[in-house]
């Protein structure tokens, strides 16, 4: 994970954790692009304020006017105060975590993309990309179970921003859902 600056993990998890959770790279075309990995607080293991790790990390964009969130959260009110918190200053911020797409994509009033839950590449076939019959086992008997990843019925799921390279405004955001081969 300290070897390959493409792999990034939250960036407020406690200091001294390895790895990084921000990173300017650049596009064929050679537009920089920053991005920064959050994980949330509510429900989710310690971490310090995502908040103010943004804010913090933000200093550190340099020329790039494009800066993408990753915002890794369980509630949704969480995901929303963080779209508004960095709308305007960030061209997106993409809620990751419960799997499940949401239909809230907008470009917010300081033309920063959001969506709350862009959903998962994955078997869809399943429970979050798991066996649904072990799953399914351990709701009702409340037994402990190994979950196991599902197969099949693999669907990608994103969402494609399109951005001014100059001011990192936001215009358009679309969710993509497409099934792939098994």
């Amino acid at each position: 994970i300290e070897k390959e600056p493409r792999l990034l993990r939250p960036l407020n998890f406690v200091e001294g954790q390895p790895g990084t959770g921000f990173g300017v790279f650049e596009t064929a075309a050679g537009v920089p692009i920053a991005v920064m990995n959050l994980v949330g607080q509510v429900f989710m293991d310690p971490a310090d304020s995502p908040f103010t790790a943004a804010d913090r990390a933000l200093a550190r964009r340099g020329a790039a006017a494009i800066v993408v969130v990753d915002f890794h959260a369980e509630v949704t009110s969480e995901k929303r105060a963080m779209g508004l918190h960095l709308d305007g200053r960030v061209t997106a911020v993409i809620g990751t975590h419960t799997h499940v797409p949401t239909a809230d994509e907008q470009i917010l009033q300081g033309g920063t993309a959001f969506i709350t839950d862009v959903g998962m590449t994955g078997p869809h076939d399943s429970v979050i990309g798991m066996r649904k019959d072990l799953v399914l086992s351990r709701f009702v008997t409340g037994l402990p179970e190994s979950f196991k990843p599902a197969t099949g019925g693999v669907i990608f799921q994103a969402a494609l921003v399109t951005a001014d390279a100059a001011s990192g405004r936001a215009s358009h955001i679309e969710r993509i859902s497409i099934p792939l081969p098994d």
